[in-house]
């Protein structure tokens, strides 16, 4: 199975890392030509507003939303949770809009106030994910074909559509492949 990761920003290597150890063929998406025959794609934290801008330069964004609307599985962390997200609280950047949520922005404050956490995940069953919140968006309004799968406290910190799959956190910076695995059932239409 082939799955992307876009590389315009973030955490690449640990994405395409983490697929490797799970057996895909793991691609750096460096252009729009690259999501072509991929079964998913992983869309990593960075800076939403860059990333967006880049996809829309160069023409990422209509080609993941068509193939998108074909079947392809995608998986944003952190900053691809918001360019996943059909509304972004306060801002009118660029997003994909594939995922019926509202996303809050930078909503655990700043660099600084970073944390990691074990995160109960029951899709996942035990033990709990080890989770780490880097200035961390959450989900304030999921749409009713959106379920969720984590909170941390009484904010909603991982959900799923269909084959669309939103983290606010980074799970390619542990060892803990389930989540990852997890997506790729999604990708495949196992889940």
């Amino acid at each position: 199975m082939r799955i992307g990761v876009l590389a315009l920003q973030g955490a690449v290597a640990e994405h395409l890392h983490m697929l490797s150890e799970l057996g895909c063929e793991a691609v750096a998406v460096k252009k729009p030509s690259q999501l072509d025959g991929l079964a998913g794609l992983i869309i990593p934290g960075g800076e939403s507003t860059t990333i967006g801008k880049l996809m829309a330069e160069y023409g990422f964004d209509q080609r993941i939303r068509t193939l998108a609307a074909q079947g392809l599985a995608v998986y944003g962390t952190c900053a691809g949770l918001i360019l996943l997200a059909k509304e972004i609280e306060g801002s009118a950047q660029p997003r994909l809009g594939l995922m019926d949520i509202t996303a809050h922005r930078n909503a655990f404050g700043r660099q600084v106030e970073s944390f990691e956490v074990d995160l109960p995940v029951p899709v996942l069953g035990d033990p709990p994910l080890r989770a780490v919140f880097i200035r961390a968006p959450y989900i304030v309004r999921v749409g009713s074909g959106v379920e969720v799968l984590a909170r941390y406290g009484d904010k909603i910190v991982l959900a799923r559509q269909g084959r669309f799959l939103a983290s606010a956190f980074h799970p390619e910076l542990t060892e803990d492949t389930r989540l990852h695995a997890y997506f790729l059932r999604l990708a495949v239409g196992k889940v």
